[in-house]
């Protein structure tokens, strides 16, 4: 005669088969999208040893005596650029081995490198900014080379990893219990499918909270939320600096020239900095606006103002976006691997005068805890090291996307979906609840794709017959 089952026993059983199901979409929605976020996010982050064996001969030159200057550079940059084509951006260089990067807009729309060799003068040679390896890898990253549905689908995968990590800890946690620090080890297994399991459970003890950050990391960049997020933040000054509440500019008329630039009708009041020709800027810097400078016939050279930059302290990672229009100025966006360097400079193209001077101090708690986080994320922040173990996170994700699905195609039939079980009865679950709800809230496009799950989810267990979980329980 077989023993009854504790009611507590029943209910955890109960509990986990109900977990394991929402794991299971989550993990099933995800999957395809981790693949791919972990082999260009892999790649992407080791951008500064791949380029270079990319194009050899357009990024390291030989040091040959004294560079000309950025002025000089420039000149014949334009000189042996497209017909009709204009000088957007130049990339301050910092090592003696490096060639000297002029960004170009053709008269098509699209933008060209140029690479000059800055002791000779001589043309290297060009790419495509939009065709360049390293620019696709990252459009595939952030939005599969598809446009704003790319861009928001990435955004809600990894909203749902959020659902997949913690339904995943949640049912790993008895393990962890139950073995203590023996639960991070490869434990016997029966069958191949137990193998495959094994290791998905190892995978997601060791890995979990390197996931977390870098979920949580990379949403601040999202189409969406991240706009919405950096406004909120803006709101409450946590996050960019407020226009003129910046105690790096001294002299009186730079007040003047940025009142001018915001509200005067030259046409750069409307312009913000992610509208500039720059390859990256710092997250707290993307919306705010750029200023105007003065009037005047004469101005000064790119020389003068990579040495204001220089002397003002933005030396590592900076690039110069020239002034487009008479009323326009130079701006200097500095985005190194250590955040604390990060730096935007605003400089009067006639008077040499700094009209805006932003520094990581100046920057809200929200804004430099995302800086951290973005300099982690992509790997940049304490040298290979940092590189290696984001490509360690990051194909850790893809093992854990692929023993899913393996242990899936194993015990499901033919044609059909074989998610877990729903349990007839349900324990209260109100953390869950909470929780779901909470994060619901915080991400609303991933709030209304969970009650899509959901509804869907109880049409199923009605229709296979099981009675849906009454109201507190984790479905409801």
């Amino acid at each position: 005669m077989s023993q009854p089952v504790p009611p507590s026993c029943a209910s955890a059983a109960s509990a986990y088969r109900m977990l394991w199901r929402w794991h299971f979409y989550a993990g099933l929605f995800v999957m395809p999208f981790l693949i791919v976020l972990a082999i260009t996010g892999t790649i992407y982050c080791f951008q500064p040893q791949i380029e270079p064996l990319l194009y050899p001969t357009l990024l390291k030159v030989e040091p040959a005596g004294q560079p000309m200057t950025a002025d000089a550079l420039l000149n014949r940059a334009r000189a042996a650029a497209p017909a009709g084509a204009i000088a957007t951006s130049y990339a301050i260089g910092t090592r003696p081995d490096a060639s000297a990067e002029f960004i170009f807009r053709l008269p098509s729309g699209k933008s060209e490198s140029l690479y000059m060799n800055p002791y000779s003068g001589d043309l290297l040679g060009s790419l495509s900014v939009e065709d360049r390896l390293m620019k696709q890898v990252r459009m595939i990253h952030r939005a599969l080379l598809v446009g704003k549905p790319g861009e928001l689908l990435m955004e809600l995968a990894g909203c749902w990893t959020l659902v997949m990590i913690a339904t995943g800890l949640a049912m790993w946690w008895p393990r962890w219990r139950q073995s203590g620090l023996r639960a991070f080890t490869l434990k016997k297994a029966t069958g191949k499918r137990g193998w495959w399991k094994e290791i998905h459970l190892l995978l997601g003890g060791w890995l979990a909270l390197g996931a977390l950050a870098f979920v949580l990391s990379g949403l601040p960049w999202t189409a969406l939320w991240g706009q919405q997020f950096k406004a909120i933040t803006t709101a409450a000054n946590l996050g960019r600096p407020a226009t003129g509440q910046n105690s790096h500019q001294h002299a009186p008329a730079s007040t003047a020239h940025q009142h001018h630039g915001e509200h005067a009708g030259h046409g750069a009041q409307a312009q913000k900095m992610d509208d500039l020709p720059l390859g990256e800027l710092p997250w707290a810097t993307g919306q705010l606006p750029v200023p105007a400078g003065s009037s005047g016939h004469s101005g000064i050279g790119l020389a003068q103002v990579v040495d204001i930059a220089t002397q003002r302290g933005a030396v590592q990672g900076c690039q110069v976006a020239l002034p487009a229009t008479a009323h326009a100025v130079y701006t200097v966006s500095c985005f190194p691997g250590d955040p604390r360097g990060e730096r935007t400079l605003h400089i009067d193209q006639h008077s040499a005068e700094v009209v805006r001077d932003i520094r990581f101090d100046d920057y809200g708690a929200v804004a430099k805890a995302v800086s951290y986080g973005t300099a982690l994320h992509m790997g940049r922040y304490f040298g290979m090291a940092n590189q290696i173990i984001c490509a360690a996170i990051s194909m850790g994700l893809m093992a854990l996307a692929v023993t899913g699905g393996i242990m899936w195609m194993r015990r499901k039939p033919a044609r059909q979906l074989a998610a877990p079980s729903y349990p007839s009865v349900l324990p209260p679950m109100r953390a869950w609840v909470i929780g779901l709800g909470l994060l619901g809230a915080i991400f609303p496009m991933m709030g209304v794709t969970l009650l899509v799950v959901w509804c869907i989810d109880r049409k199923v267990a009605r229709g296979n017959g099981v009675p849906p979980a009454p109201s507190g329980n984790l479905a409801a």
